[in-house]
This record gives C-alpha cells, structure tokens and sequence, in this order.
C-alpha cells in the first residue's frame, strides 16, 4: 500500500467518523424531541446504546489511524531497501510510469544513458530504441530469444527484460552481452550452410504442403507435397507465371494474407480432403503459406462432438442436479440443472468458489469423508438465486480407481424444502400441543369444569396430531411412489442414446475411434443400471412391486443363467459348474431371478480365478437354490452389513468397481415379497454360500412350455424391409431410424397415427413390420393406434410393442393382445432378434 493509497484510507475513516457523530447527534435530538412521553426509559435506554455504540467506532478509528502511521514507517523503510537492491545490480535498471516518464534509476543505467547519447526523459523500451536509427541497428531475434536484443551505433548488443507494474508502468532491465553475441554469430555463420542443405532437405519431406511468395507474389520455393495437393506441373511452378494465372490452374486456394481475425482457416476440397491453410508474412514482405491434410482429424472432430452432445442431452434431462468434482475439488462436470441453480458454469473452477451463499465450512466435513472413500447423505440450507432459502438432500458417491484411489467424487444433489416445511410445520403443531397441556394441567386443582373441556381439547388435538401425521406419511409414500413410477421419463432418453450408440457400431468406424464408443456404449449401460437400480429400490420401498407366482419348471431358469453366466466366466477366469434340476417350484420367476442373479455377481465379483457352484438341495417340502464360491470369504461381522443399502465389499475385480452397493439390500426386499428366506454361510479366506428357499408345486400342475423365439431366426434378413414407427419422442425416432437405415431397412417415423396417415396409406401402402410406443400424447395408447392401422389391412402388420413401463398388468393386457413387447432402453440385438422373429412367423 503505496502514500497516496494510505491518505485516502486516512481520509475515509476520518469521513465515516465525522458521519457516525452527525448520525448520533440527530438519534439524540430525535428522542429528546419525540412525542412518546409514555416511555422515555425506553427513550433514555436507547441514547446510551446508541453512544456506546457510537464510542466502538470512535475505538476503532483509533486503533485504525495507529495501524496506519506503522504502516507509513514500513513504507519508508521499504523503499530505502529497494533503493539500495537495485544499486547493487550490475545491470542498468530504470523504472518508468504509465507516460514512460522515470520513476527510478541506478548508476548503471545512467550511464548507460551517456553511451546511448539518449534524453534521461526519453520513453526508454525496446520500440523507441529501434526507432532511433543513429542509436542501434536491426534486432537479431531469430524467434529462439526469448527476451528482446537489439545493437548501439557502437557495437554493442544488449538484452532488454521488460515488466508490467500494477500502475501501468514498466521496470526495464538492460544485460550488455555484446561478447555472447560475437561468439554467436561466428558459430551462426558456421552453420547457415549446413542447415541451408538441411533445411531444403526437410521442407520437401514435410507432410504439410508449403510453398514460399517473393515480396512480388511469384512463386519462389514449394515442396512436393504443394506439387501434390495443387495438381500443378512443375514446369508450370518453373515458369514464373502470376499468381492470379496460377489461381485460374488449380481449386487449391492461394492466398498472400492471413484472414483477417483467424490464424487460419479450412478449405475443403472436391475429393472431400480438408485442408488448414496458414499464411505467415514475413519482415522481407515474403510469405509463407502451409498446407495441413487434417481430414481425419476434422472427422473425428465432429463425431465427438455428436457424441458429448448426445451425452450432454441425457444428464441435462434428470431432474437433479449432477455433477462430478476432481481430487483437487475443482468441478469436472455439470448438468444443466446444477448449472440453472448456482447459476454458473462452473466448470474448472473450485468447490469454495461456485456459491458465496454457501459457507464451504459447513459441508467441508462431508468432502473430506467422500474424498476418504466413503459414501455420504447430508441436508444443507441455501439460497437459491431469487435470494430464498431451501433444503437440500446431497449424496456424495466417492469414486475410485482399481487400487482404491480417489480420484474424485460424484455429486447429486435433490430439493427437499416442501418435505423439510412439512415437518417443521409438524414439529410446530406437536410443540404447541404440548404447551397446551402444560397451561391446562395447572390449572386442574381450581378449575374442574376446565379440565373436562381441556381433556376434550386434548383428544381432538391429539386426533388431528394424527390425521396430520397420517397425512405426511402418505405423502412420503407417494412421493416414494412417484420416485419408483418415473422410471419411464429417466429412461426415454436414455433409450434414445442407447440406439445411436449402436447405430454408430453397426457403421465401418476407424479403429481409433472404436475404443471411444465402446467407452460411451459402456457407460450407457452403466448409467441404466444405475438408473434401474434406484427405481427398484424406490419401487420396493413403495410396495409397487408385487409377486406374481406361478408354477414353471426350475431349469428352465436355472439352464438360461447358467448359460448367460458360463460366457462371462472365461472373461473373469472363473470356472463356473451348473448342476440342473427338473423340480417344479411356486414362486415368480423374474422375481426369483434377480435374486440369483445377484448372488452369482457377487460370487464372480468376489471370487479370484476360482470356482462357482449353482445347484439346488431338496429340505422337506421346500428346495433351496445354492450358489457356493471359493472366493475371499466374508468376515462374521459383515454378513448383516452386505444386505444394508450401500453397502459393499471391495473387490480386486475393475470391472464391478462402479457399483453403488444395492445388489443384495434388492435381494433382501425381493425375498421379502416373495417370503422366499435368504441365507449366507461364509468363511474368511475360504469362500461363500448364498441360498434362497423356494416352495415346490405339484407335479400335475404343470404349465404351458413357452414359445422359443430364437427359432429359425438366422434364415430371415432384415434388408429391403419397410418398417412403420409410431413414438413420440422425437429423439428416439431419429435413433431407431439411423440404426434400422444400417440394417438397410426402409423406415417411416411418425409420432401418432394422424402423422403417420399424412406419410402413407396406411390400408394399402406396403410394410412389413409395425413398431408402437405403449404410451403416446393426449392419453392415446399403442394398442389402440395398432388396431386401427391393422382394421384398415387386408392382412395385418406384425406388431412390436415397446414400452418404458415395467407394471405387469401392461404385460398382461399386451400379451392377451397377443402382440410381442419389449422394455426401454431397448437393446439393438434384442430389436434385431424380435424383428428376424416376428417377419419368419409372419
């Protein structure tokens, strides 16, 4: 803090303390003046607090006018200090203010001044000394210096250091190097030659085409990559022909001036080549100009940003907010709905920065244990951008690498002010109550008619305490409800990304490329599991989901995971033994199958180039089905753990890293509705056995075998086939188009029956296979749209139902229909199966 910074701070506070002695001198004559007369202790009680008040700031001012005196000696003794360091410097140094009028010099820099015959008020920088011809020559900067160097009419060659001061002004700093630069030249001389041959050497083996324009536009020097791109003879490029000549020879663009704004610009030509053209002027007024062949790279340019932006459209959807946050707690990714809220992109910038509203003090606990490797749940008040405050519900989800690193964590963030409101306001009415009874129970000894009417009081009090508590339980149960139905808004989209990932596979991609979609193709997937995941949760706690038993033969499940899981063993190096079994058993089979699904991916998960054992054993009248491993074992105080919410084992296996945790807490909750108990039996180091009890059936109740729709489907092919699609989402559209265009099939998209009959005949124009969204606008169902497509035909259209609904009562209502159905997000293999099915029935 510079003299005059300090006398404006000196004059502020002297200001502040003249206005807080006026404000004080007319507080006192407004209460002396005043009309109340019925409190003037209140008056008089008032002056005192506003004099001591007005005494702190009078303290204050003080001790600030003291602070500010030490200050003015540490100025003083600063700059003495800095007067001598720069005294002691052997180079000239000068210091100059924003009109470049001296501010300060040492002695060498005076005499610097002599040799130079340069005015001591001359603005002394680089630009005016090459401007004064008598004084210096050409500046040898060759692009290699970093610093400027310029000669004196003398001889002598000097380097500049130059600087910015926060004023405007410049600190310069001259070196003399004149023997530096005498023994540079000699080894420059020394080795122009040589570099001559080899620069001529390298320009012709450039993968770039350049080509080199005298001060008089002619053509001077080219590489043969030019020759190449130009289609130019050489004797053309020999014969010194203008440049506008040259032009009217070739589509290669041949510009003398860079475009003004950009560094360079892209020219595309005929052939689809995309070219970057740079065009250099140099001090001689030649000019360089550079060809670069960036065709791959433009191409792959494009599809990532395809890619990011199909991404980008999934997460700005949720309705949370989402965001990802580094290590060094600088924020990597945002969606929109973060972004609306703290009203900045954030991106880059630190945790503490993103909001001044939100004191970093509060949730610095919480990163600290997320960046420790543990899962957080926290409520935090703020502000929202209209200054109101509300409750939030955060989740940090640490992530890590293979090694248990953390290498960041993951943020999501839900408002949950109507929720917090509701129980305040509860936790009000239950207060109030029970002031109530306090006030009325005192008054029992001398009031007996009073007691009745208070105890009524009590109990219709009490009653609505309960209808109230009622009320918000149900509420918490719809909204549990709501989180569990909502599935279908989560997943359309996600469907849609799904089918242009997989339209992008069945393309001839380059092979760089291909590990970038398989990164996208797999965090889909994990993204729908992850989504997935919490709705079952959600749909559990709810009670939506219900059994749906029956009687099935139980290796009719058991043959379809084995084989689902007998593939994925040689990935993991896991040998897995199946032992079938032909009992009929009483429970419903989707049910049943998450539950052993689960159990045999924690026995692959935790199970170490080992072996898995699926099989059932017969107890009463009851069959257990078994899932033994000889994997890490489970320690005896982590078996009740495992089946909480959030909770797992570390595996050493990457590819189960991403999980959240919710596998067996789902197998807990499915086994409750089924009444089918789970047990585990684990030893540490020695392996697992997870099992399920079923109850058996009768063998005489056996039920219809299924129709196998994987018959003959390799003899159909999908070109050439007209395929009419009715969604009305128009992302998933698109992306069903682009993928059925890859299998060469016509496709007509529309989003309802009206738009479809303004593209087709919808009773005589050819097709081959009809595709329904379940649930389209204005309350209009598929069903409905496809019965009155297929009432219109001679022959009816086969019809694939596709849905992001998973209630069973839809599956029933479609089945009785006797029309196929399939579940968003919808699976490319599995489109293409259904539809090779429905076309050989057909």
């Amino acid at each position: 803090m510079n003299e005059m910074q300090l006398s404006d701070e000196n004059k502020r506070l002297k200001y502040d303390n003249a206005k807080l002695l006026k404000i004080n001198e007319a507080l006192m004559q407004r209460v002396e003046e005043g009309g109340n007369q019925s409190a003037p202790y209140a008056a008089f009680e008032h002056s005192v607090h506003l004099a001591e008040q007005v005494r702190e700031k009078t303290q204050t001012l003080g001790e600030t006018l003291s602070q500010l005196e030490r200050r003015n000696r540490q100025l003083k003794t600063f700059q003495q200090r800095f007067t001598d360091a720069i005294e002691s410097l052997s180079e000239a140094f000068v210091l100059l203010d924003c009109d470049g009028q001296i501010i300060l010099q040492n002695s060498n820099f005076e005499a610097f001044l002599q040799t130079s015959n340069l005015p001591s008020e001359t603005v002394l920088n680089l630009k005016a000394l090459t401007e004064k011809k008598d004084h210096q020559k050409n500046t040898n900067n060759d692009g290699q210096l970093l610093k400027p160097v310029f000669q004196l009419s003398d001889g002598r060659w000097f380097q500049l250091n130059e600087r910015p001061t926060v004023e405007g002004g410049r600190v310069l700093l001259y070196t003399d190097i004149s023997a530096l630069k005498k023994a540079e030249t000699v080894r420059y001389e020394q080795a122009m030659a040589q570099k001559s041959v080899q620069l001529h050497s390298l320009v012709d083996n450039l993968s770039q085409g350049v080509v080199l324009l005298s001060s008089e536009k002619q053509i001077e020097v080219w590489n043969s990559r030019f020759v190449q791109l130009s289609q130019l003879a050489t004797q053309q490029l020999h014969a010194n022909i203008g440049l506008r000549d040259l032009q009217a020879l070739t589509e290669l663009e041949l510009p003398t001036h860079p475009r003004l704004g950009s560094d360079f610009y892209v020219q595309t030509l005929q052939g689809g080549t995309v070219l970057e053209i740079r065009v250099h002027q140099l001090h001689d007024g030649k000019t360089i100009i550079t060809y670069t062949d960036i065709t791959e790279r433009h191409r792959n340019q494009q599809s990532l940003q395809e890619n990011e932006r199909r991404l980008r459209l999934i997460t700005d959807n949720v309705p949370a907010m989402i965001a990802y946050i580094g290590a060094d707690l600088k924020f990597e990714f945002t969606n929109q709905v973060y972004i609306d809220w703290y009203g900045s992109t954030s991106r880059g910038l630190d945790i503490t920065e993103l909001d001044k509203s939100l004191n970093y003090k509060q949730i610095k606990p919480f990163v600290q244990r997320a960046l420790k490797g543990e899962s957080v749940i926290f409520e935090s008040r703020e502000l929202n951008r209209t200054g109101e405050p509300n409750y939030l519900l955060k989740s940090y989800v640490p992530n890590l690498d293979g090694n248990g690193v953390v290498l960041g964590f993951f943020v999501l963030i839900r408002n949950i002010t109507e929720r917090r409101i509701n129980a305040l306001a509860l936790q009000k009415a239950h207060d109030q109550l029970e002031r109530r009874v306090v006030e009325r129970t005192s008054q029992l000894s001398s009031l007996n008619q009073k007691l009745l009417n208070e105890v009524e009081e009590r109990r219709r009090v009490q009653t609505d305490l309960q209808a109230a508590t009622r009320e918000a339980e149900q509420a918490n149960f719809s909204k549990t409800k709501f989180l569990a139905a909502v599935s279908h808004d989560l997943l359309q989209p996600l469907n849609a990304a799904q089918l242009f990932t997989s339209s992008i596979v069945e393309k001839t991609v380059d092979a760089q490329l291909a590990p970038l979609i398989n990164s996208v193709s797999s965090s889909l997937d994990d993204l729908e599991n992850l989504i997935c995941t919490l709705v079952d949760i959600s749909k559990l706690d709810a009670g939506v989901v219900k059994a749906d038993k029956c009687n099935f033969k139980l290796s009719d499940l058991l043959d379809n995971l084995a084989r689902e899981y007998q593939q994925q063993s040689g990935l993991y190096g896991v040998q897995l033994r199946y032992v079938s079994c032909d009992s009929l058993v009483h429970s419903d089979s989707f049910l049943l199958a998450r539950i052993l699904r689960n159990f045999l991916s924690n026995a692959f998960r935790y199970t170490d180039k080992g072996k898995v054992l699926l099989g059932c054993r017969r107890v009463d009248n009851k069959l257990c089905i078994e899932v033994w491993d000889n994997g890490a074992g489970i320690a005896q105080d982590q078996q009740t753990e495992i089946f909480k919410e959030f909770k797992r084992l570390k595996s050493s296996r990457s590819a189960f890293t991403n999980g959240l945790g919710l596998g067996l807490a789902i197998v807990d909750k499915i086994s409750k509705v089924l009444e089918h108990p789970v047990k585990v039996s684990s030893t540490l180091g020695k392996g697992s056995l997870f099992s399920v009890t079923v109850p058996l059936a009768d063998k005489t109740d056996l039920p219809q075998p299924a129709a196998q729709l994987n018959q003959a489907l390799t003899k159909t092919e999908l070109a050439g086939r007209t395929v009419w699609l009715v969604d009305n989402d128009f992302n998933i559209c698109a992306a069903m188009k682009q993928l059925l265009e890859t299998w060469d099939c016509t496709i007509i998209t529309a989003a309802s029956l009206a738009d479809l009959q303004a593209q087709v005949d919808i009773g005589n124009d050819h097709a081959n296979i009809l595709i329904v969204d379940y649930h389209l606008d204005d309350g209009i169902n598929g069903l409905d749209v496809a019965e009155q497509i297929n009432h219109l035909r001679s022959t009816p259209l086969p019809v694939l139902m596709i849905t992001a609904n998973y209630n069973k009562s839809l599956q029933k209502e479609i089945k009785e229909h006797g029309l196929l159905l399939l579940h968003k997000p919808v699976r490319a293999i599995k489109l293409k199966t259904t539809m090779l099915y429905l076309l050989n029935k057909k």
